[in-house]
């Protein structure tokens, strides 16, 4: 069986998740949606808590205690133009809840009523020791992790693509010419002759791959926009939190 390409279609853009969570109405699947979205993008809030002072074992507890308090508190049918992108939104709620005294002493309660899934922390405070730090604020911080986890999970989603497909090689091989096209017709020499094809297949399964790459991208990020017409104006800011470094 083919194996199906990792993007999302145009017209698929209304059932994303965040669009999903800000539809009103429909409280069990708004909760169902934004989970995900927190389950998706907790790094960044993690970042922000850690570059606030907070210790791992404190950051974890404020972190899995701000999302189980989003989820339960909440008022997205009174969703204002900030909250158009869940980035937006989730920095609004992230610097209220850490201003509040109240609600980081329920975040060591880790919730309260409502079980959230646990987040996997794992190697995260790692992750947040190789941040240049020096220049950057919380917020700063914040934005360039969100950037740097939207494009793990692109790269995520077409590595198990290539994995169903069982070309991996073939992906592992073309990772590097994502980042730059200068060079490439030594690149695909080299490729082709490490993988025992042609220069020409290399070239074109390069050209495929950077294609399922932007479609892939914007696929990831109309999972955090409210409307089709905010992806571009989204890239655009990912790319200047990449380079706020």
């Amino acid at each position: 069986m083919e194996s199906r390409s990792p993007q999302r279609t145009t017209s698929s853009f209304a059932a994303t998740r965040w669009t999903l969570v800000l539809a009103a109405g429909e409280a069990t699947g708004q909760a169902a949606a934004l989970e995900e979205l927190c389950q998706a993008y907790w790094q960044p809030i993690y970042a922000y808590i850690r570059h606030c002072g907070h210790p791992t074992a404190e950051a974890e507890d404020l972190t899995q205690g701000f999302f189980a308090r989003l989820i339960e508190h909440s008022d997205l049918s009174a969703a204002d133009p900030s909250r158009g992108r869940f980035r937006a939104f989730l920095m609004v709620c992230l610097r209220n809840f850490m201003a509040n005294q109240h609600d980081r002493e329920m975040a060591v309660k880790r919730g309260g009523r409502i079980r959230v899934s646990p987040l996997e922390f794992g190697n995260a405070d790692q992750s947040y020791q190789r941040e240049p730090s020096h220049d950057l604020t919380p917020a700063k911080l914040f934005e360039r992790r969100w950037a740097m986890t939207v494009l793990d999970r692109v790269m995520t989603q077409l590595r198990d693509y290539y994995v169903q497909a069982g070309k991996l090689a073939l992906f592992e091989a073309l990772k590097p010419m994502l980042a730059s096209e200068d060079g490439e017709k030594n690149s695909c020499a080299a490729v082709a002759a490490r993988l025992g094809t042609t220069a020409n297949a290399v070239k074109t399964a390069a050209y495929r791959l950077r294609v399922l790459y932007r479609q892939t991208l914007r696929a990831q990020i109309a999972e955090t926009v409210a409307t089709e017409e905010e992806i571009d104006e989204e890239i655009r800011h990912l790319l200047t939190a990449l380079s706020n470094e």
